[in-house]
C-alpha cells in the first residue's frame, strides 16, 4: 500500500472511534440524572426527619448511590473532552449547595418544610443542568 493510502486509512479510524466516544458518551447525562433524583428524595428526608435512625439510613442510601454511580462510571469506555473540569463543576456547585442546605436546614429552618423542598430542587439543580447540557452537546 502507497503512504496515501496508509494515512487515509488512519485517518478513517481515526474518525471512526472519534463517532464511537461521542456516540457513547451519552452515559454521564443518566449519570447526572440519577444523582439529581437522589437529590429530591434524600435531601428533605435529611432536612426534615432528624432521629438518629433515618439520618444513618439515609446516609446510607447516598453511599449506595454513589458507589453505584461511580461503579457505573468506571464502567464507560468513553469520555468526552473536558470531561474532568465539567464534572469538577457539577459536583462542586452540588457539595456547595448541599453544604448550604445541610447548614440552614438544620440550624436555622429546622423542621421547615417548604425549607426542604427548595433545598432539594436547588441540589438537584446542578446534575439536572449538567445533564441538560450533556443533551445539547452535539454528538457528531
Amino acid at each position: 500500500m502507497s503512504a496515501h493510502t496508509d494515512a487515509a486509512q488512519a485517518l478513517y479510524r481515526s474518525r471512526a472511534m472519534e463517532d464511537a466516544v461521542r456516540k457513547r458518551s451519552g452515559w454521564y447525562g443518566r449519570y447526572l440524572l440519577v444523582f439529581g433524583a437522589t437529590q429530591l428524595a434524600l435531601v428533605p428526608t435529611v432536612l426534615l426527619w432528624r432521629s438518629p435512625l433515618v439520618i444513618a439510613v439515609s446516609m446510607t442510601l447516598y453511599a449506595l448511590v454513589v458507589a453505584g454511580l461511580s461503579v457505573y462510571a468506571a464502567r464507560q469506555h468513553a469520555v468526552r473532552r473536558s470531561f474532568g473540569l465539567r464534572h469538577g463543576l457539577v459536583i462542586g456547585t452540588w457539595g456547595a449547595l448541599y453544604a448550604a442546605a445541610l447548614a440552614l436546614g438544620l440550624n436555622v429552618w429546622a423542621g421547615s418544610a417548604p425549607f426542604a423542598v427548595a433545598a432539594a430542587l436547588g441540589c438537584a439543580l446542578p446534575p439536572a443542568v449538567g445533564a441538560w447540557l450533556e443533551a445539547r452537546r452535539p454528538t457528531t
